[in-house]
């Protein structure tokens, strides 16, 4: 029988690279929420990959990689802001390999330097990656990769495309030929850490931000309220919507409730979808002008309180 193999990648990088999405890419399925909004991911969420020590799928996987989706970490100015970077950062600790995952398209430099800073004395192999080899352009993408790589000693530095998957599997199989020997930490069917109720609060939050764009500020959060199987085998899940101002329900109510019945109906799709069952979903607005500053909101986060 081949040797079970057992390991942690923590992946970090600046807001919007692409993070969630190549989460989603190495597992094979869903399991973090993805948005074009910057700062999507608050929290350390973690998603369970398998492959073999000698390439990626084939029937032979050995080797269970636990992928840490972490914040993009960022010049933080609140206490959320500081609740988060402080997560990105935890989730790196005690990984076997750190992948930094760059969005070539941008280089905002003053992203990217505070996490070269932060990775530079680290002592886990580290793995450059730049994304969306799709839409960038060769030259200026080997330029950065030189740049970057000649601050930080890399294990390999990977050109990948998160979205389409070019690459990711090349990138894939050499992750799990890192991993120590050890047995498996969750069974193999398991896909990620999330409870069904917090899955159920992300996809609300991701369903917001995709109906609403730029109409929504950052400062919107979904709360649990219940979570219930019923007799049936169906579930029955209530959330509430926090936004910080009144003007801001309207934006989210839209006009006769035609915005939160839409974004309910989307998010009941897809839970229904992952979770293979019918799903009543109830959603509700609620004005919280201090919800930033709620420890009770942050631990539904799954972030720690900080000062």
């Amino acid at each position: 029988m081949t040797e079970q193999k057992c390991g942690v990648v923590a992946i970090i990088g600046a807001p919007n690279a692409g993070k969630s999405t190549l989460v989603n890419q190495l597992v094979g399925q869903k399991v973090a929420i993805t948005s074009a909004k910057a700062q999507t991911t608050r929290a350390r969420m973690m998603g369970i990959a398998l492959a073999g020590d000698n390439g990626a799928g084939n029937g032979t996987e050995n080797v269970q990689m636990i992928l840490v989706d972490t914040p993009g970490i960022f010049e933080p100015k609140r206490r959320l802001d500081r609740a988060m970077v402080s997560a990105a950062w935890e989730g790196t600790d005690s990984a076997d390999a750190v992948l930094l995952i760059v969005d070539p398209l941008k280089q905002r430099r003053h992203e990217l330097i505070p996490l070269l800073e932060g990775l530079e004395k680290r002592p886990e192999k580290k793995i450059l990656v730049l994304n969306k080899v799709d839409k960038a352009k060769k030259e200026p993408l080997l330029a950065l990769a030189q740049e970057i790589g000649e601050r930080i000693v890399f294990e390999e530095i990977y050109f990948i495309s998160a979205l389409t998957g070019d690459g990711v599997e090349e990138m894939k199989a050499a992750l799990a030929g890192m991993m120590p020997e050890g047995p498996w930490m969750y069974p193999e069917d398991q896909v990620s850490d999330a409870s069904e109720r917090l899955l159920a609060t992300e996809i609300t939050r991701e369903q917001l931000y995709q109906q609403l764009h730029d109409e929504l500020p950052y400062d919107a959060a979904v709360r649990p309220e219940s979570y219930e199987v019923r007799k049936d085998g169906s579930v029955e899940v209530r959330q509430q919507i926090v936004i910080a101002r009144d003007s801001q329900k309207p934006i989210v109510l839209g006009k006769g409730g035609s915005r939160i019945k839409a974004i309910g109906e989307a998010a009941r799709a897809e839970l229904a979808e992952i979770l293979g069952v019918k799903v009543h979903l109830f959603l509700h607005v609620k004005v919280s002008e201090g919800w930033s500053e709620d420890k009770e909101v942050f631990e539904e986060m799954g972030l720690d309180w900080v000062k």
